[in-house]
């Protein structure tokens, strides 16, 4: 081995420490932004390096492509909004398991005397960066409603997945055993292609969190392979580090919506139960200048957010709002679910916008002991995550779901427009319970009235 190969695995190994201890950083909200730089300095020394080994046709092609992704990427993120982070989120994982499937790719075309491991590796990453591909673009037309968000299932659907995957089977093996015929190479993209729009078009809206994180875990799995068809020992780390961790995030939210992973990739093709269980009661409205005075004497105030703050964009205003009450002395804290909003961390990153306060914002197990507590809650365009149906109602759709147990406070504020259901489509008896007030409306428009009354 050369001086200069060792060189380039002493860099791995410091970027391989450099992304777990990005991953590290990434944990916590605090961290997270120092984290995401610190892992991207590390790929960014790893492609240059490994670029230096290599037979380069043009380094300044390289280059360009380096300045007009970076040009991208800044824009797109300087450019969208809170309510679009989850399509992009889902645009990146597209990307990233469209590279992983060009590199696959090109791993079978040039090289003519690759090993059955090697081509079988490349298959494994061609497939499942295709999947990754294809299943993105799917979930990113759903969540920007350019598709419809619920369930797309069709007569025979099933029964036509277990053919495809069949063919992928046979296309594998044709690809393997025969990688000189480019015949198969186009056949095998394909059908790896249309698996993923399968696998994707049967899941609803509501399950598009947990699709996106599983897609994330999808990307790196794709890497992985892809390291492995290269012989390149960084790129198999790093792919193998974000597979695990899209796992791990993919079953904690499985968890948090007390359901299986196989449940939210069936769900499309099983019967739907329609909720029979009629809740009874009294709505009581309450408008904002009534809300202003049992703000004005809460010393504790617990705020739910969910994606409808993100659709009003009423986080800055919210923001505003805490500051006012802890100007009187009053607690303000945010308790966020693992399933709230359209993507994992949606809320996290929607409070950071605004300049909240890491402290300030509490998981559902840390928070659930200390509700009995607060004067008052405030639900911002949060539904299924408050319902106390999952507690109290055996055979309810969503029974048995973690949920934040907000109508345990001594008060309750639900901004809503009205009174439909939630993504679940389950009535949520928290509305009639009698510490509960409906402030019906923008959540915007309600929080700036509360702000300007304040500040009179």
């Amino acid at each position: 081995m050369s001086d200069f190969s060792i060189l380039i695995n002493a860099t791995y190994v410091v970027c391989a420490l450099l992304f777990i201890f990005g991953l590290k950083l990434l944990s916590h909200p605090s961290t997270a932004r120092k984290g995401n730089l610190l892992s991207g300095l590390a790929m960014l020394i790893a492609v240059v390096v490994t670029l230096l080994d290599k037979q380069i046709i043009s380094f300044e092609f390289i280059l360009g492509a380096i300045i007009v992704g970076s040009a991208i990427g800044v824009i797109a993120a300087k450019k969208v909004e809170m309510t679009s982070m989850p399509e992009l989120v889902s645009l990146f994982n597209g990307v990233g398991g469209l590279a992983s499937l060009a590199v696959a790719y090109a791993a079978i075309v040039n090289d003519a005397s690759a090993s059955v491991f090697v081509l079988i590796v490349s298959f494994l990453a061609l497939l499942i960066g295709a999947v990754t591909f294809s299943g993105s673009v799917v979930a990113w037309a759903k969540l920007s409603e350019r598709i419809v968000g619920r369930p797309i299932v069709f007569k025979g659907q099933a029964i036509a997945n277990v053919v495809l995957i069949l063919a992928i089977a046979a296309s594998g093996y044709l690809l393997v055993t025969e990688p000189a015929i480019t015949t198969w190479h186009y056949v095998a993209i394909g059908l790896v292609l249309l698996m993923g729009v399968m696998l994707v078009l049967p899941i609803g809206g509501a399950d598009m969190p947990v699709v996106i994180s599983l897609l994330n875990s999808y990307s790196g799995l794709a890497a992985c392979a892809a390291g492995f068809a290269l012989e390149n020992n960084l790129l198999i780390v790093a792919g193998a580090l974000v597979g695990a961790s899209g796992i791990i995030l993919t079953n904690i939210m499985c968890k948090a919506m007390n359901r299986s992973l196989v449940n939210v990739l069936t769900s499309g093709f099983q019967k739907v139960h329609t909720n029979e269980m009629k809740i009874e009661g009294e709505i009581k409205p309450l408008s904002p200048d009534d809300a202003f005075y049992v703000l004005e004497a809460a010393q504790s105030v617990l705020v739910i957010p969910g994606y409808g703050m993100a659709v009003a964009q009423a986080q800055h205003t919210m923001k505003e709002l805490q500051a006012l009450l802890e100007n009187k002395g009053a607690e303000v804290a945010y308790a966020i679910h693992p399933v709230a909003g359209r993507m994992p961390g949606h809320m996290n990153v929607l409070l950071a916008e605004a300049d909240v306060s890491y402290e300030q914002l509490f998981e559902m197990d840390e928070i659930n002991p200390r509700i009995e507590g607060f004067d008052v809650a405030i639900v911002i365009g949060a539904n299924d995550v408050v319902n106390p149906a999952a507690r109290e109602m055996v055979g309810s759709p969503i029974y048995g779901m973690p949920v934040i147990n907000a109508d345990l406070a001594k008060n309750v504020f639900v901004l809503k427009r009205g009174m439909a259901t939630g993504f679940a489509g389950v009535d949520n008896p928290l509305f009639f319970k009698p510490n509960c007030r409906m402030i019906f409306g923008d959540a915007k428009e309600t929080l700036n009235s509360l702000v300007r009354q304040f500040a009179d």
